[in-house]
């Protein structure tokens, strides 16, 4: 049985900076569909290796993805453990909002005529 835990803030803002930037979307995307190297996916975009090797680091850092080595090459696979935790984050913060947009439909939805504090079959006093 796999226990996730909780991600700790620091590993929160990791991950979230992380993908901030659409190239390292796009790195974590081309992973989560095939284990690739380095090299590979340098070729994919107009930058340097260098630059695409810390758009790898900053997603490594998140723990995002995994690289390994296999003889001379690096070769990179998303994290679905890490990438489950930070969606079952999101999850959390989506049933906070639907909780909220709740009360607010259930608050629209009174009689606007009606003191809510007062009971339906209470009496004016004379």
């Amino acid at each position: 049985m796999v226990v996730r835990k909780e991600l700790s803030d620091e590993q929160t803002d990791r991950v979230f900076q992380a993908l901030a930037a659409s190239t390292r979307r796009d790195i974590l995307r081309r992973t989560i569909e095939a284990e690739q190297s380095v090299s590979e996916l340098a070729r994919s975009y107009d930058m340097s290796f260098a630059a695409v090797q810390k758009h790898v680091a900053v997603l490594e850092a998140a723990e995002l993805i995994v690289k390994r080595a296999e003889g001379r090459e690096r070769l990179v696979r998303a994290n679905p453990d890490m990438i489950a935790r930070a969606r079952i984050l999101l999850a959390r913060y989506e049933e906070l909002w639907r909780a909220r947009i709740a009360r607010l439909d259930d608050l629209l939805a009174e009689d606007p005529g009606s003191d809510p504090t007062e009971p339906d079959d209470a009496t004016p006093a004379s």
